[in-house]
């Protein structure tokens, strides 16, 4: 069976790798891609230029993504040799001593603690408390996935703090409960739209680090729940907010928590010819993180902490140690002991819905993986108004979906899904955006007969 592994950070890759060799290894295409460069594509031009002004404010930044003053360009070659550097240490020294304890740690505190902004900048940037001690107490948590059963598969998603796992799977467990797929685009559009404004006002209400508030996983993740909530399903578009299940848990009194989190991330999947997937999201948070490159070191600080709610007393809200809810959803579907799909997407609090609508693309309305990556998405988030991409409120099914009540604000893309099907007898069909963010990379990698 293909293992799920829920990675959450760039560098978590490396805290919880176990052989120093094989990090080292891993780490060589990387220090390549760093020294000599890649081509900058439009998509990367355009993220550079709606952060111009915040790099312009740190030099370090600046170096790399503003070179000459201006905003790099799609066809010219980043090269990024002080991240080059960076990835050789951590290959020579191991990632705890490479980055989370020596010198590398040294200029990430000091970068925190002393905002490293150009002469004249009158950015209010505020100095953070990070202390070497708290880079080397830092662990990755390795948690099991969340699970559920649907339509004779096996879904399993990224447990909390991340809200991705659980959200899909109760809004795909409110699906089963109505039997058989719906018999028109319209109809299954409609029970998708609903199924996720109920998960996702369970999800503000109940979601948050397990190890600093108790989250009702398994209540929230039963059949028996997910019937009740269905019931509250009709013919019509149910107004916004709508309000949380009940899963009562000690500590009653809970208020919702709001979302912060931007559009933003990365998401990778990978398999290989026995079955053995990873998918990993990872993410700095928006677009360039905080906007600070460590001097020296080539790489971004993210602005993460941005994914909490910052009202005491909700399950999202700060404390020392916590971890932030997110909404990544790296997802992986069984049958047996066989892998069958893997993916995930970035896209902020849009990931748990763009992730739903592939699986609903593909297991409810029978499309095939690529098609279910390029079809028009919606996002309902327990909100008046359901995002919609352009291609979509130019359809039927859109105005069929008015027809029944639900009201749509015009989004330019949702999500930037990757995903890899694994048949049977090996074969393998990898498969990522066409068009959104610029289009995708998708591959199969055969290795070559010497």
């Amino acid at each position: 069976m293909g293992r799920l592994v829920p990675l959450t950070a760039a560098f978590v890759l490396l805290a919880v790798s176990a052989a120093p060799a094989a990090v080292a290894r891993l780490l060589q295409p990387g220090i390549r891609v760093a020294r000599r460069g890649f081509k900058v594509d439009e998509t990367l031009q355009m993220q550079t230029e709606a952060n111009a002004a915040r790099f312009a404010d740190f030099p370090a930044t600046a170096k790399i993504y503003l070179p000459g003053g201006q905003p790099i360009q799609a066809g010219s070659v980043l090269r990024n040799p002080d991240l080059a550097k960076t990835y050789a240490l951590i290959a020579s020294k191991g990632a705890t001593h490479g980055f989370y304890r020596g010198a590398v740690a040294g200029d990430i505190v000091e970068t925190v603690k002393a905002p490293p902004q150009r002469q004249g900048a009158t950015r209010t940037v505020r100095p953070g408390l990070m202390t070497a001690a708290d880079l080397a107490a830092y662990r990755a948590v390795r948690r099991p996935p969340a699970t559920t059963a649907y339509r004779g598969y096996r879904v399993l998603g990224m447990r909390p703090p991340s809200s991705g796992g659980t959200t899909v799977e109760e809004a795909l467990n409110i699906l089963e409960a109505f039997g058989a797929p719906a018999p028109t685009t319209a109809a299954e559009l409609h029970r998708y739209l609903e199924a996720t404004r109920l998960a996702y006002a369970d999800r503000a209400l109940y979601l948050g680090d397990p190890d600093f508030t108790n989250v009702p996983l398994r209540c929230l993740l039963s059949q028996s729940f997910a019937d009740k909530r269905q019931k509250l399903i009709g013919p019509q578009a149910a107004m916004s907010p709508v309000a949380a299940g009940n899963c009562a848990s000690p500590g009653g009194g809970r208020r919702a928590s709001s979302d912060g989190e931007g559009p933003n991330t990365t998401h990778l999947t990978v398999a290989d010819r026995h079955g053995t997937v990873v998918t990993y999201t990872f993410t700095i948070e928006q677009t360039g993180g905080s906007g600070m490159v460590v001097p020296g070191r080539g790489f971004l600080l993210n602005n993460e902490l941005t994914d909490f709610d910052f009202t005491t007393g909700k399950a999202n809200s700060p404390a020392p140690r916590k971890r932030p809810r997110s909404s990544i959803a790296p997802t992986i579907v069984t049958k047996g002991r066989r892998t069958v799909l893997a993916l995930g997407s970035p896209g902020g609090a849009t990931i748990v819905t763009t992730v739903l609508q592939i699986l609903v693309d593909r297991f409810e309305r029978g499309m095939t993986l690529p098609q279910a990556i390029a079809d028009p998405r919606l996002s309902e988030r327990n909100a008046p108004k359901t995002e919609a991409e352009p291609a979509f409120l130019a359809s039927p099914a859109a105005a069929a979906l008015m027809a029944l009540g639900h009201q749509f604000t015009p989004v330019a893309e949702i999500g930037a899904a990757t995903g890899i099907e694994l048949g049977r007898h090996g074969k393998l069909q990898a498969a990522a955006e066409p068009t959104r963010r610029g289009g995708g990379s998708a591959m199969v990698v055969r290795r070559r007969r010497r």
